[in-house]
This record gives structure tokens, sequence and C-alpha cells, in this order.
């Protein structure tokens, strides 16, 4: 009976670490989605680490901005012409379904020209054990290494994925195992 139990609390524990590989970004940070300050929406994608399930925030004024979804070739050339999807609530929430690139920009007259846009780029994580070499790392002097940035912390990064819930779910069943014997 002690090993159903067991079973159960690892299935709850492995269902909250699976919850919890979903991330919240608001686009832009504090400053939020708009013309003001600004702010490189280009720059602010690249420090994060986007994957299915995290979900996209953006905050704006909804009297001045809205968000538009767009083709890479509309976002090239900011049309608004013929958006995938408009969204104007002044706080909305895109939830990422599928890897690749998400092209968004401001649909109001000159805004995407003067920079409110955005690129989430979705990469595929690779499954595979890397090789030898790649665990490598060349030599840097210490004094050349940047200090890590909090703001661009992954929370949870080494529970994401197949490889870490299966990590937790041994972990945890060595320790059931070991406990009753």
């Amino acid at each position: 009976m002690a090993f159903v139990e067991t079973g159960v609390v690892l299935f709850m524990v492995m269902a909250a670490v699976q919850v919890s590989y979903a991330a919240v970004y608001k686009v832009g940070d504090s400053a939020g989605w708009t013309t003001l300050g600004n702010i490189d929406y280009r720059k602010w994608a690249a420090t994060k680490n986007f994957q299915i399930g995290d979900s996209i925030i953006f905050e704006y004024n909804a009297k001045f901005h809205n968000v538009m979804r767009v083709t890479h070739a509309m976002y090239k050339s900011c049309n608004a012409s013929s958006p995938i999807s408009t969204f104007s609530t002044g706080n909305d929430s895109i939830h990422i379904t599928n890897h690749g690139h998400h092209f968004f920009f401001c649909g109001v007259p000159g805004h995407c020209e003067a920079g409110q846009k955005v690129d989430i780029n979705v990469l595929r994580v690779s499954a595979e054990a890397p090789t030898p070499s790649a665990l490598a790392s060349p030599t840097v002097q210490a004094s050349h290494v940047p200090a890590p940035s909090p703001s661009n912390a992954s929370p949870l990064i080494a529970l994401r994925g197949a490889f870490g819930a299966m990590g937790l779910a041994i972990g945890i069943l060595s320790l059931a195992f070991y406990s009753y014997v």
C-alpha cells in the first residue's frame, strides 16, 4: 500500500513540475508595450529563453496602441493590412503553443516603423545528450567573464524538458525506495 501512496505522490509532484515549466514574460519588462523611451524589443527578446507553454503579456495604453500578430514579410515591412490576429485590450496574454518565430507589432501608423515590434523565437530544445566535445569549455580568464544578470535568469531551467522531469522522478523514487528498505 505504501508503494501505491508513493506512486500517487510522485505523480502529483511530476504534475506540479510540469505546470511550473511555463514562464510569463511581459514584453518590454517594466516599460511595457510602448513607443516611449526607445525600448529595443529585439534586444529584449534576445535575452529570453522562450519555450512552448510560456505566456507573452503585452501591457499598454489601449487608446494609443494595439498588438498585431503578423507574418514575417508583414513584420519586415511593417504592413498592417491583414494581420493574423489583432489584440486591443491593453493587457493581452498570448500563450505560445508551437516552435518558431512569432511576429508582433503595433498597428498604429508609424509605431512599427519606430521600433514597436517584437520577434518571439521559440527554439526547439534537443533531447540528445551532449557530445564530449560540446561539454569541453574554452579557457577564459575570470576577469573577462561577466556576472550573470538576475533579470535574464530562467526559473527552474534545470527542470525543463523530459530529462529534468525524469531526473526528478528518479530521485524521488529512489528516496522513497530507500526510506522503506
